[in-house]
């Protein structure tokens, strides 16, 4: 059997309304930060999407704080939030940058890569997933 050369993707799971606000995000973002914009449409469409609470405790959520490894072998944690609510100081990250899109949807255990602003590729395995308060 042939080796696959794609990486297969892990699986994302989103509940209803935080789909459709980033669905909305997504699209009002096509003009002014169009990468990022088509980024975070194709992993919207390729999420299972849930009834609020039905998200698994371990998948990463707005609100959520979440402990990964990066590539660098650094372990780091950071809460994922709107944009509004985005504070580096304090490790909140705004779903509306690379990371932010990578992590949305993913679970503990799963890794992914993604590509900072720079062009930079990184890759990161989710180690832990607090839900949001």
């Amino acid at each position: 059997m042939a080796e696959k050369s794609r990486k297969k993707l892990a699986p994302l799971v989103v509940n209803e309304a935080d789909h459709q606000r980033l669905l909305a995000l997504a699209d009002a973002a096509l003009d002014t930060m169009p990468e990022l914009a088509e980024t975070l449409l194709g992993e919207l469409e390729r999420a299972k999407v849930v009834k609020a609470g039905k998200v698994p405790d371990n998948t990463v959520q707005i609100g959520s704080t979440v402990s990964y490894a990066a590539d660098s072998g650094e372990a780091k944690q950071v809460t994922l939030v709107y944009p509004g609510e985005a504070n580096i100081e304090l490790n909140k990250v705004s779903v509306m940058t690379p990371i932010g899109v990578a992590l949305i949807g993913m679970a503990v255990g799963h890794s992914i890569d993604w590509t900072d602003r720079n062009g930079k590729k990184h890759s990161m395995t989710i180690q832990s997933v607090s839900l949001p308060q």
